[in-house]
């Protein structure tokens, strides 16, 4: 008996640029990165999205957006 996944995440960064504001924890630069995850199911695609993820250049910890 032979187990396989047959689904699939795949996060390609689209581009980074450099957000307004501080970091909280450590008060440095905060960057932007968009990034597009592809979910597949046995090689076909599912799921485009697109979203842009916030982390902090100096002590890299993800910031969230309320």
């Amino acid at each position: 008996m032979c187990l396989v996944f047959v689904c699939d995440k795949e996060e390609k960064v689209l581009g980074k640029h450099v957000a307004p504001g501080v970091c909280p924890y450590c008060g440095g630069m905060v960057q932007a990165i968009d990034v597009e995850s592809q979910w597949r199911f046995c090689f076909l695609p599912l799921c485009f999205k697109t979203k842009t993820k916030y982390y902090c250049t100096i002590c890299t910890k993800r910031l969230e957006v309320f």
